[in-house]
């Protein structure tokens, strides 16, 4: 059986949202799928199926007539290879922490 990591990508979310009631919404449910880097981008670390969910939840929350969401697909967490150019504050990926149960 792979290990729950090699099943895992990195994804870097960003979205425009018309109104602000639905950016809050959108937000709230982001903060419960990754890191939140800047206004409106977010760093994800997510299996499959976590990313069928997260999509299935974005269009629940978007219209869209109005709202654009990208969802960049960086690779596996195995084998990203960073190339990111930050300037100003330091930029690091989404480290997996152990899940205490």
């Amino acid at each position: 059986m792979p290990s729950p990591a090699v099943d895992e990508h990195i994804y870097i979310v960003t979205y425009d949202i018309g109104e602000p009631r639905r950016w809050r919404r959108l937000f709230k449910l982001m903060n419960g799928y990754g890191e939140w880097l800047q206004l409106s981008v977010f760093q994800c670390r997510l299996t499959r199926r976590r990313l069928v969910e997260l999509n299935a939840a974005i269009n629940e929350v978007i219209n869209h007539n109005q709202d654009h969401v990208l969802i960049l697909d960086l690779g596996s967490v195995d084998r990203v290879e960073l190339r990111v150019l930050s300037l100003g504050k330091s930029y690091a990926p989404v480290a997996r922490d152990p899940i205490i149960v």
